[in-house]
């Protein structure tokens, strides 16, 4: 069987794959007389923080059929690698940030409360591995890890404001705000306070992204927090201001079966949803779409175009990650990183895109 093929077999499970492994994990949290020892439910979260090696196989083509192809839609193909530790506990990768303008130092995170922090190695603009990775687990205000608390280890979105790292908990739908001045990684986290609509979403479907506006834009100072699924009364996605200058709960119009997974904010002035979608007939494809910032405000209904879609004819996977830098020949560049729910069936991709339109 060919690469591509097994490739295409491989995905074509691999929603079955997190579909499967979240129904695991929902029998594992049905409450019980004695709780099983945490090690048991948390199987890939780390103890303490510890250097890991990842390993890099380049991704030459996203179009394999079709090697000559770099444009896709408003995106422009740079390079992407296949990421691989033996590390037990790399992997599950939800949520990504940059650390720096350059694209280099991120932060990222796994939906088993752990951090990774390192640097992406380019040649020339390709990306070509990772250097000084390193894992630690999310700590909460006592500075124990918050996998050690029931249910509180589905760490799926991240925003940053500068110093303060927020984290968004879909499975209790909470949100912990972090100070990197103090420790890095190893920062305590405390909880926020949110609206009680928050709470309220639904189990495994609840707060999936996260973005803080910063000065300069329109609702500087906001949290931006967005659902995976949960619904308003017309079958739009739920989002959230919370904080900033107009708190409150909006609106994002559902098209075409798409979840929300996580979002970007550009300078300028674009909020970019990165939706994903599963059909067993036609197995995962994800899109990228463009919402006017000025557009959201409390008891509005956004929308915005499609930029960006692909399918099983394209190297994608479980994708749950996006930021974006701005080069210094003033090119933005897009990265999205994948979870693989720690399946032998998925795979952890890293793709760089440049946004041409």
């Amino acid at each position: 069987m060919s690469n591509h093929r097994s490739r295409r077999s491989f995905i074509g499970h691999a929603a079955a794959g997190f579909s499967t492994l979240a129904l695991s994990r929902l029998a594992q949290a049905q409450p019980a007389t004695e709780p099983p020892p945490r090690t048991s439910l948390i199987e890939h979260a780390v103890a303490a923080p510890v250097r890991i090696e990842v390993n890099a196989r380049p991704i030459p083509h996203f179009a394999p059929r079709d090697g000559s192809r770099a444009r896709f839609g408003s995106l422009e193909y740079r390079s992407g690698l296949v990421l691989t530790s033996a590390h037990r506990g790399f992997g599950g990768l939800s949520g990504f940030r940059f650390l720096d303008t350059k694209g280099e130092r991120f932060l990222a995170i796994s939906d088993q409360g752990t951090w990774f922090t390192g640097a992406i190695r380019y040649s020339g603009r390709s990306m070509t591995g990772l250097d000084d990775v390193e894992a630690a687990p999310v700590l909460n205000a006592e500075g124990r890890p918050i996998t050690e608390k029931r249910l509180w280890y589905d760490t799926e979105s991240l925003a940053r404001d500068g110093s303060l790292v927020y984290v968004g908990l879909e499975r209790v739908n909470q949100i912990m705000r972090f100070d990197f001045s103090k420790g890095g990684i190893r920062a305590r986290g405390e909880v926020l306070q949110t609206p009680p609509a928050v709470r309220k979403l639904p189990y495994n479907k609840g707060l999936e992204a996260l973005v803080f506006v910063p000065t300069g834009q329109p609702l500087a100072g906001s949290l931006i927090a967005l659902s995976e699924g949960g619904f308003d009364a017309d079958g739009n996605l739920i989002g959230f201001l919370i904080g900033g200058p107009t708190p409150g709960q909006f609106s994002i119009r559902r098209t075409d079966q798409q979840f929300i997974s996580d979002a970007v904010l550009l300078p300028s002035g674009d909020l970019l949803i990165l939706e994903r979608k599963f059909s067993w007939f036609t197995g995962i494809d994800i899109r990228i779409r463009a919402i006017p910032l000025k557009s959201i405000a409390p008891g509005a209904v956004v929308d915005g175009p499609v930029l960006f879609k692909a399918d099983l004819g394209h190297e994608i996977d479980n994708m749950e990650g996006i930021d974006a830098h701005v080069t210094a020949d003033g090119e933005t560049v897009l990265t999205l990183v994948s979870d693989d729910n720690f399946s032998l069936l998925q795979r952890t991709l890293l793709l760089q895109f440049a946004l041409v339109e």
